[in-house]
């Protein structure tokens, strides 16, 4: 039997981006503690005879019966794609407080899935059906998050989340933690915002920044927002190009990905 791997919300940092002297010497608060975060990117099948009509019901079943009730996943969604090369991504999400809870919760999901299917034939066959839905390929990453974060209120509507993907330069983490400060926080279009980075998977130069938005143009408007908020901080335009030259080494480039979330597979 093959299980598909329960997902995630979209919260984490630049764990090695920073000095551990920058934040290492104050004990974080609650909020602020890093979490771990597993991200499967899955694809949707491309068979054409695939009924997808119960697949809202399908993954709703599953996460009444385990993933609502595996107290190990402190955070789950799914996020489909919206704005992004491959319209076929579904990314699955979990949350878990520390490394070794990911394996644990493994173990917890298989008794909750015995104790929601007793009767093997009926755990096949849902299963059989769970897993038409997506095509066999599937990436896995896993990323720990810093304290820069803006928490979003839960929505029963979807939500926009852009994601950033930054790749690491050779600047440091200098002025990052001002920019967030000062800009980010400030933005009252940016519903929340997570950041994570890189601890297990393709490419350890990942730095992945999340924003999340009530709709798609208050992606654009946040930009609009961001400048005007930055004229008022660096009033000084000499500053402002001293700030900005700095902190544009931290990144050597970024692509950008859209999703919308599916708020009643929200954990």
């Amino acid at each position: 039997m093959k299980t598909i791997k329960k997902l995630l919300l979209v919260l984490v940092v630049f764990v090695f981006l920073f000095t551990t002297k920058t934040y290492g010497q104050e004990e974080p608060k609650e909020e602020n503690k890093p979490v771990y975060l597993t991200v499967t990117t899955m694809h949707r099948s491309s068979d054409p005879t695939v009924d997808f009509s119960d697949w809202l019901k399908t993954e709703t079943e599953y996460y009444e019966k385990v993933t609502s009730k595996n107290d190990l996943i402190i955070g789950s969604g799914f996020y489909f794609h919206y704005f992004t090369p491959d319209d076929t991504e579904v990314l699955l999400v979990s949350v878990y407080k520390n490394w070794d809870d990911i394996e644990k919760a493994n173990d917890v999901t298989n008794k909750l899935i015995e104790e929601g299917w007793p009767d093997k034939d009926e755990r096949d066959k849902f299963f059989k059906k769970q897993s038409s839905y997506y095509e066999d390929m599937h990436s896995d990453e896993i990323y720990r998050s810093l304290p820069f974060s803006k928490f979003h209120e839960p929505s029963d509507k979807p939500l926009i989340f852009y994601v950033k993907k930054n790749q690491l330069g050779n600047g440091g983490g200098a002025g990052f933690k001002e920019y967030f400060e000062n800009i980010t926080n400030k933005n009252s279009l940016i519903k929340g915002y997570y950041t994570h980075r890189h601890l297990w998977g393709a490419n350890s130069k990942d730095a992945i920044e999340v924003f999340v938005f009530d709709n798609f143009a208050d992606i654009e408007n946040s930009f609009k927002e961001n400048n005007k908020l930055i004229e008022a901080y660096w009033a000084d335009k000499d500053k402002r190009k001293e700030f900005f030259d700095k902190y544009s080494k931290i990144f050597s480039g970024h692509g950008d990905y859209i999703y919308q979330n599916v708020p009643e597979l929200h954990k």
